[in-house]
């Protein structure tokens, strides 16, 4: 298993639209480069500490997102996340309630923007043995999510974002923003 290179703000990779997965190549049996890109998606997520990634975050241009969090200082308040992989994820309900997260990500490092979404969505996705899955999220989770499916269709959160004002790096935040304003900042 390996580190890869995250992919910059920049990259065209990021600005395209991922190709789907073959759930056949997904589960075939033997050596697996579906399966190994799995592995080293973990692996530099894991490295840059982040919550989540996306296969165009690592110059992959496929449907494949990876989330995972562990308790830790950045985010005492949050629910730990399992590792979870999810193939051709789709978004197939939103919440009309909506909250605001401090976003950062791993190809925009040190940067934070206040992005609102909705609160609850219920993505359709397979997982990594290929199986049929659907999950109902809500708060933190959701906001991971919606941000890496983002990135399957070349959107960052800096699109999503309704006041630049509020686009900081991670230390000016920390400085000049109360811990109120600031709260929660998750580096998806």
């Amino acid at each position: 298993m390996s580190v890869l290179n995250v992919a910059r703000l920049g990259h065209p990779v990021l600005r395209q639209k991922a190709e789907p997965v073959d759930l056949n190549a997904l589960v075939a049996p033997g050596e697996n480069e579906l399966q190994r890109l799995i592995d080293d998606m973990v692996d530099t997520m894991r490295d840059e500490d982040g919550v989540g990634i996306a296969a165009p975050q690592v110059v992959r241009s496929l449907q494949i997102v990876i989330v995972e969090y562990r308790t830790n200082e950045r985010y005492p308040d949050q629910d730990e996340i399992p590792l979870t992989v999810f193939v051709n994820p789709v978004i197939t309900r939103s919440s009309d309630e909506t909250s605001s997260f401090w976003e950062g990500c791993l190809s925009l490092k040190d940067l934070r923007g206040r992005v609102t979404r909705p609160r609850e969505v219920t993505v359709e996705a397979y997982s990594r043995q290929g199986e049929k899955m659907v999950v109902e999220v809500q708060g933190f989770l959701a906001v991971v999510l919606q941000h890496e499916i983002d990135h399957l269709h070349g959107i960052v959160f800096l699109d999503r974002m309704k006041d630049l004002t509020q686009l900081a790096f991670a230390d000016e935040l920390k400085t000049y923003w109360t811990e109120e304003e600031a709260a929660p900042s998750p580096e998806i």
